[in-house]
């Protein structure tokens, strides 16, 4: 790494390790339409451990559920005022977190949530494996799982203990958006984001609707690589490293994502289907195999370098709510290690980046409510809304 690691303290090589990722630009504009911004706490009773995701089914209930990265879910009534949250699943026994970068990775409900129950989360049963299954809410309280109801859906074999990835999306088209690392270690030595064959290095698309092949989920016959030669056609766009937090615009369906460089850029994507990203051939723009020709490769709607503290790219939201107007209809997102918050126009032909300010925080995670309002989820165990002054 970059840094001069003797000159941290262990828990801050703790959290720095979390992502993997090496030192950032600005790469911003300033300011020009006189708004500052703060950030507020959204619950300010109550507090989490490592919260990796904010979800929030659409079943009238307005509920958020906070995944901890230790195994559990918390759930609560969207209300400042809130007091306690309660324990929706526990799956802290069946989680590896030895490592910094395993445990609890992603949380997501199914469309049919008020219907059906079906909920999914992404984990680390140890330091080889991610997997993904679907759990269904307890039939005698809805602010509890049946943490018996787990079908494994799809495990990935991870061949180091970073780069795991983790995060679900459903898209606009029902189907079900698994984000997976390269299989870690660094600069992907077994070049895993390049490899069709396996799952590693990609977003994945399924259809958990229907079952196929002796598969708890089918194959959505509109996947790019599927039928094709030592090809997996779970694979919707590879090319990646660590693609950290991925989210859909509503009003446009673009699935928006943070991906985590290696010692050069961080990088803002759009994936499309049959996408290739280019790692390892291309940290962002910058040539990272030796191997320059970038014909076929999708470049980045936007990059910052490593310079000053920024390290580890978060991905966030188009911001669609309505409390915080001057941030509408842009992508929001930050840096895990700086702290710092910016909003990207979500128009791709105007890539001007404002900085918002710098939280100093470990922002781990973003997420949106019923609403479509946006809130921060980071280590210092709170969550946060961003505010105009």
């Amino acid at each position: 790494m970059s840094l001069d690691m003797k000159k941290l303290t262990p828990s801050l090589i703790t959290i720095l390790l979390l992502f993997l990722a090496c030192g950032s630009d600005d790469n911003s504009s300033d300011d020009t339409s006189g708004i500052t911004y703060s950030l507020s706490n959204a619950f300010p009773n109550l507090a989490f451990s490592r919260p990796l995701d904010f979800q929030s089914p659409l079943d009238g209930s307005d509920r958020i559920f906070i995944a901890e990265q230790g195994g559990t879910i918390k759930v609560f009534q969207n209300d400042e005022n809130t007091t306690s949250s309660e324990t929706f699943l526990d799956i802290s026994t069946k989680i590896n977190t030895n490592a910094n970068e395993q445990g609890l990775l992603g949380l997501v409900f199914h469309p049919d949530f008020d219907s059906n129950g079906y909920f999914y989360v992404n984990y680390t049963p140890n330091a080889g494996l991610s997997v993904t299954s679907r759990f269904q809410v307890s039939s005698g309280n809805p602010n509890m799982a049946d943490p018996n109801s787990e079908l494994v859906l799809l495990e990935i074999p991870q061949p180091f203990t970073n780069h795991n990835g983790g995060q679900l999306a459903f898209g606009p088209d029902g189907y079900l958006y698994i984000a997976s690392g390269d299989g870690g270690s660094g600069g992907d030595p077994d070049n895993n984001a390049q490899d069709l064959s396996n799952l590693l290095g990609a977003v994945l698309r399924i259809d958990v609707n229907t079952t196929s092949n002796g598969l708890n989920y089918a194959i959505p016959r509109s996947n790019p690589f599927l039928g094709l030669d030592n090809m997996r056609g779970e694979i919707y766009a590879y090319g990646l490293r660590n693609p950290w937090r991925m989210s859909f615009d509503p009003q446009t369906n673009n699935l928006w994502s943070g991906d985590v460089g290696q010692d050069e850029r961080e990088e803002v994507n759009i994936v499309s289907a049959g996408g290739n990203y280019g790692w390892k051939r291309f940290e962002g723009t910058f040539c990272f195999s030796g191997d320059c020709d970038d014909s076929g490769l999708v470049e980045p709607i936007f990059e910052y370098a490593h310079n000053g503290n920024d390290q580890s790219i978060t991905g966030g939201y188009v911001y669609r709510g309505n409390q915080t107007p001057s941030l509408r209809d842009k992508y929001i997102y930050a840096d895990f290690v700086d702290g710092r918050i910016w909003a990207l126009e979500s128009d791709t032909g105007s890539p001007d980046n404002q900085l918002l300010l710098n939280s100093n925080l470990n922002i781990s995670s973003f997420g949106v409510d019923n609403d479509n309002e946006l809130y921060i989820c980071a280590f210092d165990g709170s969550i946060y809304k961003l505010v105009e002054d």
